[in-house]
């Protein structure tokens, strides 16, 4: 009998390394793929990495993707920043090249499936797959794969989906492979504990832009060095001084102006998306009502969706705290993902 042939993102990291382990487990062969994506530490990641796959019994191909993930990931990240715009370069990453550039490697090793370390669920439903919450609620990582394809996802496993993170190490632990507690990764992966601001000094390509920070009525309150270094919903940092806490609440990308307001100005009930991206491939009857995450760490709230002037207007129930253009607004029905845009 012929085994399944399956690849596994491998990061060296807890998460794929059980991932890997789960697959040998069921009889499935397994082959490693290491993203190359020029990462500072990338010699310490290959020795662990293969250390691992040594362990595991596995080969492991290390894919460069370095042009690509520079164009496609480090570029978009740099210019949003520039242009007044909190990007969130997972959601990008992830359809072009973690789950775009591994799977055309994937099948060039034989490969049946990739398999990645996402605590998210693959269910197929009538219309076909989407994507469903991963039971553990706080390592959930749905709302970074909004811009999945129809076909991307029929060929993706995620071994991890039914799996909290604590039972996670402890399987690593049972399998023999110790000392992941503690090296949890952060979430943008090639800041390598830099500041956005430090990154954007050395890889943005250009200098911010000074300007003022004024209030919602245009009084000059202070002035800054680039819009790139502020987000919304930011209060420290921001060089001025006032009776009572101010947030930033929009950044005007012509004028250069940082405004500030009082918590209250954070609160907006309606948002414009663009870029959606529906997981069925087919856009679902509109104006429809879901429940609408507007970052990774949202709650996520009702909302109603409905399409205008060739984007998507979302209209919450209540209003949502410190809605952020550039970044993503995740739809769900249910605990279903459904699709996902960028937050203009």
């Amino acid at each position: 009998m012929v085994k399944k042939r399956m690849a596994v993102a491998m990061s060296g990291g807890v998460d794929s390394t059980v991932t890997a382990q789960l697959l040998l487990d069921k009889g499935v062969e397994v082959h490693g793929l290491f993203m190359n994506l020029g990462q500072p530490d990338l010699p310490e990641q290959l020795e662990q990495i293969t250390q691992i796959c040594q362990q595991l019994g596995v080969m492991f191909t290390v894919v460069d993707v370095q042009e690509l993930f520079q164009r496609v990931v480090i570029d978009y990240f740099c210019r949003s920043y520039f242009q007044g715009r909190t990007p969130n370069p997972c959601v990008v990453c992830n359809p072009s090249v973690k789950c775009g550039e591994l799977i055309r490697h994937a099948m060039l090793h034989g490969c049946e499936g990739l398999a990645t370390g996402h605590y998210v669920r693959k269910v197929l439903q009538d219309e076909g797959w989407v994507l469903g919450r991963g039971v553990d609620e706080k390592k959930d990582q749905s709302y970074f794969l909004c811009g999945l394809k129809q076909e991307q996802i029929a060929f993706l496993e995620f071994p991890l989906g039914e799996t909290d993170k604590e039972t996670v190490y402890a399987m690593a632990e049972g399998f023999g492979f110790h000392g992941f507690r503690g090296q949890e990764s952060q979430d943008i992966c090639f800041l390598k504990n830099q500041s956005v601001q430090e990154f954007l000094a050395t890889h943005g390509g250009q200098k911010g832009t000074g300007g003022q920070i004024v209030d919602s009525s245009g009084v000059v309150l202070g002035h800054h060095h680039g819009i790139e270094n502020y987000t919304i919903g930011q209060r420290k940092g921001l060089g001025i001084s006032a009776s009572q806490p101010l947030y930033v609440v929009r950044l005007d990308r012509q004028s250069r102006q940082v405004v500030v307001g009082q918590p209250e100005a954070l609160f907006r009930q309606r948002l414009e998306v663009d870029s959606m991206n529906w997981l069925l491939g087919t856009e679902p009857e509109l104006p429809a009502d879901f429940v609408v995450k507007i970052r990774h760490r949202h709650g996520g709230a009702p909302a109603r969706v409905e399409k205008q002037d060739g984007g998507y207007v979302i209209t919450f129930t209540e209003p949502q705290r410190a809605v952020t253009p550039g970044q993503f607004a995740a739809l769900y029905s249910g605990e279903f993902l459904l699709g996902g845009g960028e937050i203009v």
